[in-house]
């Protein structure tokens, strides 16, 4: 059913990227600025990685990779429901967390080989929940587990008067190796004839909680509204984000080796585009909304275009590969738990995205992120 309301946009539950990206723009450039900096340790940037999802550095026989990430208010959700349901959400939030650093660390080709832990709560009571506090170790070392990566440590500040008592501001790091070299993926190897496998979400991921939650104070049963049977909207909310590390690396060890990835976050399908070159990228297949997306979009009054700028709807990574490797690439995914589509194909030509089942077309103009 489809909300007679007024529709809902990310603009309005608090989130303005033409805000925000002015500010990233800034920073890349004082950042870049910095970069000589690493020739005096002898190391030097691989230029093309500024903008990309993760920054990296050739430190000889291989290059190092990193990234942080803050999860942002899905936390905020799981403490509803907690309240709701008397459950704990936290092991699937610490997922989430740990997903949002991975996922955008292997867009680069790397392997994710330390994760730190940035766990910033209102007050030292936050800890005491034994029941929480246990759950969100347990789901960060689980995911840990699913990627292969070790926990180096972390940090747990108290921090009063700036986190909210009563809450958690989770983030984490991440670091890995490009080894060897030919993993590298910035992007120099994608071109017209590449084709565009898109990797399937678990739902809303860690992005567009702001809009998910304040659609929730329309609904008349808020988070418990059911979506589908026996599936309530805050339950849905709370699907851990997908894990795609396991599936790049099945990749290169299936001798495939991707010319370009990206992480589809903030910005939703836009960040197709997030590649510098001037190239088209035609979409023909969509894949399937998971129920929740479906939710979201209807109650929320969002036509097709406003939902693909701000939600997965359904695909949470995207790969480019040769075209001869598309339907293996899929596979992969598929044999590591993970439903794929080949979606699309990469042109010469305009930059633009094309989605064609929808009648959606992105410009450049509509992504700002360098």
């Amino acid at each position: 059913m489809t909300s007679t309301a007024a529709p809902l946009t990310y603009d309005q539950a608090g989130v303005n990227y033409d805000l925000i990206d002015p500010l990233k723009i800034t920073a890349q450039r004082a950042a870049a600025a910095t970069a000589t900096h690493l020739a005096g340790h002898g190391f030097t940037e691989v230029k093309a990685s500024r903008g990309e999802s993760a920054y990296v550095v050739d430190v000889g026989p291989f290059y190092l990779a990193s990234i942080v990430e803050c999860l942002g208010t899905k936390t905020l959700v799981a403490d509803e429901m907690a309240k709701l349901t008397g459950k704990s959400f936290f092991a699937g939030i610490a997922q989430d967390t740990i997903a949002m650093a991975v996922n955008d660390l292997i867009t680069v080709g790397a392997t994710p080989l330390v994760v730190q832990a940035y766990w910033a709560a209102g007050g030292s009571d936050w800890f005491g929940d034994a029941q929480r506090a246990q759950a969100l170790v347990a789901g960060w070392k689980a995911a840990c587990d699913t990627c292969q990566v070790a926990w180096g440590g972390g940090e747990t500040p108290a921090l009063a008067g700036i986190v909210e008592d009563g809450r958690i501001d989770l983030a984490a790091s991440c670091t890995g190796l490009i080894n060897p070299k030919e993993r590298l993926s910035v992007g120099d190897k994608l071109g017209a004839g590449d084709a565009i496998v898109l990797l399937a979400s678990s739902g809303i991921h860690a992005n567009g909680l702001s809009l998910a939650r304040k659609l929730a104070e329309r609904l008349p049963q808020g988070y418990l509204t059911e979506i589908e049977p026996g599936v309530s909207y805050g339950e849905a909310l709370l699907a851990p984000t997908a894990l795609y590390s396991p599936v790049t690396e099945a990749l290169w060890k299936a001798g495939i080796a991707p010319h370009y990835c990206a992480n589809i976050t903030g910005h939703g399908w836009r960040k197709l585009l997030r590649h510098p070159s001037q190239l088209t990228y035609r979409i023909h297949t969509v894949p399937p909304k998971t129920a929740v997306l479906d939710f979201i979009q209807k109650q929320a009054g969002q036509d097709d275009r406003e939902a693909y700028s701000t939600l997965n709807m359904g695909a949470g990574f995207a790969i480019f590969v040769k075209a001869e490797d598309a339907e293996r690439t899929a596979q992969v995914a598929r044999d590591c738990g993970i439903e794929a589509w080949v979606a699309g194909t990469v042109e010469a030509g305009e930059k633009q995205l094309l989605i064609e089942p929808l009648d959606i077309r992105f410009s450049e103009d509509d992504l700002h992120l360098r």
